[in-house]
């Protein structure tokens, strides 16, 4: 039986020692970056769970501002649903919209419609972009501000009795005389801004929901603005926009009429991008980011040279012969010509005392050929650097002219 011969291992095929030695470096960047998200998803976790929410007890809950009120006689309902929204909303009611960004275009328009004839007060909390054209016509939102500490520079009884407060974010300005700003910075917009409705009825536009949070109630003037704007009716109903409402899959049709051309179907500003928190599209930017650069980075590494041995060896004189016939299948005796030319005289160059830089040239290479030679009788010239012969056997002579041409140079 005749053995089997192993094949030698090539760089093609690597050991598992060579493949984790290259990879290493690459999975540990992946399991540092799965750590830290998942630390700081974990540190986060803590401080922005149950933001705005009447029952929750965390930094950025609501659910002291929602004690107090209960304490003064206001009663406090949680609702998550439009149904149950526009049947609370009345004039004994103060209705709270935690997320109007978050509502549809359809939602947003059934609200307004809800509200405006309820002779209740309405407070959306940082309402932005088509939000506030829906649910506040006529008021223009402007780019945020700080939230820091500011003085009300205002006529509202509530703001004058609460002083100063942590008010910022989105800015609101409106042409309507009755409307009440306050807060303001140095131009006409505020982050407050009272609306006065039909009847006794009013809507408040909050830019920054901060003096509600459980962590800066007891700061500034923000307790007593809060119970204020919160407590003024007897009833408050505390809305939670859900992302699995029914009434969010509703108006897609096209068969509103309006001012909405911007709505497409029921997305609006709360398309699926729109429903992403931020923090998740910039991670998603930079780790594509991180794969192109690692891309770059491993694609510019060509490693080292490696020395393979051939499968199968190839005599110099079949490659000779191989390369002979290509020269006569194409008919270009002017190529072999020249490949027969030059390597003869690069062969001689150094047998004549010539640089192998002049050996192409016929100025210093002919002379000293001249010289070597006894019986200078053939034209050198033409047979060093000559034209293409004109047929086959004019080439089988110009072989072997030149190596009798060399053969006569290494004797004498």
């Amino acid at each position: 039986m005749t053995g089997t011969t192993a094949l030698p291992t090539t760089s093609e095929a690597r050991t598992p020692h060579q493949v984790w030695l290259r990879v290493r470096g690459l999975l540990l960047a992946v399991l540092i970056l799965v750590v830290a998200g998942v630390a700081l998803a974990a540190a986060r976790s803590g401080g922005q769970h149950g933001r705005l929410d009447p029952r929750s007890a965390d930094p950025y809950g609501s659910r002291a501002v929602a004690e107090l009120l209960k304490d003064r006689g206001v009663s406090v309902d949680v609702v998550t649903t439009l149904d149950e929204a526009e049947a609370a909303a009345g004039p004994d009611t103060t209705l709270l919209v935690a997320g109007p960004n978050v509502l549809t275009g359809h939602q947003q328009r059934r609200l307004r419609a809800a509200t405006a004839d309820s002779a209740g007060r309405t407070v959306l909390i940082a309402p932005g972009g088509p939000s506030v054209t829906r649910l506040a016509p006529g008021v223009r939102p402007v780019s945020p501000r700080p939230v820091t500490a500011r003085p009300p520079r205002c006529e509202l009884p509530a703001a004058r009795a609460a002083g100063a407060a942590d008010m910022g974010g989105i800015h609101y300005a409106t042409g309507e005389r009755d409307a009440t700003a306050c807060y303001p910075d140095d131009g006409s917009a505020a982050p407050l801004l009272v609306l006065p409705g039909d009847g006794a009825g009013d809507t408040v536009l909050l830019g920054s929901p901060d003096i509600l949070y459980n962590d800066r109630l007891d700061q500034q003037g923000n307790a007593s603005l809060g119970l204020q704007l919160l407590g003024s009716r007897p009833h408050l109903v505390w809305y939670l926009p859900s992302l699995d409402d029914p009434s969010a899959a509703e108006g897609g049709t096209g068969t509103d009429n309006g001012d909405d051309t911007g709505d497409s179907g029921a997305g609006g500003e709360s398309g699926f991008i729109g429903l992403i928190p931020s923090g998740w599209l910039w991670g998603t930017l930079q780790l594509a980011l991180a794969a192109v650069l690692a891309a770059i980075w491993r694609g510019r590494r060509l490693g080292p040279l490696v020395t393979e041995r051939l499968p199968v060896a190839v005599r110099a004189s079949e490659s000779t012969e191989g390369r002979a016939r290509l020269y006569r299948k194409a008919d270009a005796r002017d190529r072999a010509s020249s490949a027969l030319r030059s390597a003869t005289r690069t062969r001689i160059a150094p047998l004549l005392g010539v640089s192998p830089r002049d050996s192409d040239s016929p100025t210093v290479l002919l002379p000293a050929v001249a010289s070597r030679l006894r019986t200078p009788g053939s034209d050198l010239r033409s047979l060093l650097f000559g034209p293409a012969p004109a047929d086959d056997a004019a080439l089988v002579l110009l072989t072997d002219q030149l190596d009798a041409l060399e053969r006569e140079v290494r004797t004498s």
